[in-house]
């Protein structure tokens, strides 16, 4: 079953939101064997729709619409389908209804823009949105199917799992893949291609496909196969290898968060955790706090910027500064112990860098970064060189810092 996925709406092109939809609907159908070959963005005009359409039911067999059903008068997919298929717009009671009741129970006066929403295309599929007021229209033409839903995730989420994605196995022989994704932080691609070039041939021969998935400070290893018992139980045993040959950079798996993981460590050990950042200005803190819970374990974090607050606050020797610089071992380390017991903690990490653009020197270049880690019986710090982009670099410190506490807390020599 080939696929497209137009999303309709001007604040997609101009960067104004992130186009979310489109790679959702690709993860689910991929594990449920379908194929999404096209992802088009278009202006909310009847012109860019119906170009957008027509290329699109001549290419795939299915077309996923997103976009452009709400109230207002700018919303205009409905109508521009009606003009592509040839037909018109009449009220559905049963939607009429649902939306009555939707506004009655919230106390809100339901207006003619929104007993609109109960007009649909004659002809045309009625998917019921159980998640707003705009329905989802399911058309079929020459054989070739077009679903439009609503672009608001959660809703456009709903019709899919629940509406959508049955009626689509109901049509096609859709065999579904099995995918299973590493996690490893603190190694290039190149580099980790290397390290486990054996590894690879051996899964290619297997007839399981390897991607390697790479963002700031992380690469992902995806494995697929066809949904076999035992092409998922050997996936299962390179998974456990791959980890094995890896432990310093192999942090977790699907939906694992390196944070996330971090956390889980400290609070099985009923440990603590604070931070006294420099270039990260408290980016490290708030990585930790994203994960539900982590009260249980983070106390808090100092953001010392300047290098007056690092001495007169934080405690560093100002000749550590004056002799060695900011960013220096002998200052983060510094950092991390005199913030160990400021902060009252089990564990402290410290980050001093230059995330650039500006500020770095021949000795010191921009992307250099210093990280310490300080706990009852260890103070150490490593150096790291990133690169020249500022929010990478605060990203990849966030990485490294965590990585190196978890590889402590598992007692992997980094």
């Amino acid at each position: 079953m080939r696929v497209e996925v137009i999303a309709i709406g001007d604040e997609l092109l101009i960067g104004q939101t992130i186009n979310t939809n489109a790679s959702w609907m690709g993860q689910l159908l991929a594990t449920n064997g379908g194929t999404v070959q096209y992802a088009t963005v278009v202006q909310d005009t009847e012109e860019a729709i119906l170009d957008a359409v027509d290329h699109a039911l001549n290419r795939v067999d299915v077309v996923l619409m997103t976009g452009g059903l709400g109230p207002t008068k700018d919303d205009i997919t409905k109508h521009t389908l009606c003009k592509y298929f040839e037909t018109s717009l009449a009220i559905n009671e049963e939607v009429l209804a649902r939306i009555t009741h939707f506004f009655e129970i919230r106390g809100r006066e339901m207006l003619e823009v929104n007993r609109q929403q109960a007009a649909l295309p004659i002809g045309s599929t009625t998917l019921l949105n159980d998640q707003g007021t705009a329905s989802g229209m399911w058309f079929e033409k020459d054989g070739k199917i077009l679903v439009s839903m609503p672009g608001v995730p959660y809703e456009m989420k709903h019709l899919m799992v629940d509406k959508v994605l049955p009626k689509l196995k109901e049509r096609f022989e859709m065999k579904a893949m099995y995918h299973r994704t590493l996690h490893l932080q603190g190694i290039g691609e190149s580099f980790l291609a290397e390290k486990i070039s054996d590894i690879e041939d051996r899964i290619h021969a297997d007839g399981i496909g390897l991607a390697y998935l790479p963002s700031p400070g992380i690469v992902r290893l995806r494995l697929t196969s066809n949904k076999e018992v035992e092409k998922e139980r050997k996936i299962e045993q390179y998974l456990k290898e791959l980890e094995a040959r890896l432990p310093k950079h192999a942090f977790g798996r699907e939906e694992d968060q390196l944070s996330g993981v971090v956390g889980s460590l400290l609070k099985r050990k009923g440990m603590t955790l604070g931070c006294v950042e420099s270039c990260t200005a408290g980016a490290l803190s708030s990585e930790v706090v994203s994960i539900p819970g982590a009260s249980a374990y983070f106390m808090g974090s100092i953001v010392s910027y300047s290098n007056a607050l690092k001495a007169n606050f934080v405690g560093v020797p100002m000749d550590f500064i004056e002799n060695h610089g900011a960013v220096s071992e002998e200052v983060v380390k510094s950092m991390a112990a005199n913030g160990r017991q400021l902060l009252g903690v089990d564990y402290c990490l410290s980050i001093s860098g230059v995330a650039g653009p500006d500020g770095g020197s021949e000795e010191k270049p921009v992307g250099t970064v210093w990280i310490g880690l300080a706990s009852a019986n260890k103070l150490i710090a490593k150096r790291f060189l990133f690169g020249d982009q500022r929010d990478r670099n605060i990203r990849m410190s966030v990485l490294a810092a965590l990585n190196m506490l978890r590889c402590d807390l598992l007692e992997i020599k980094m």
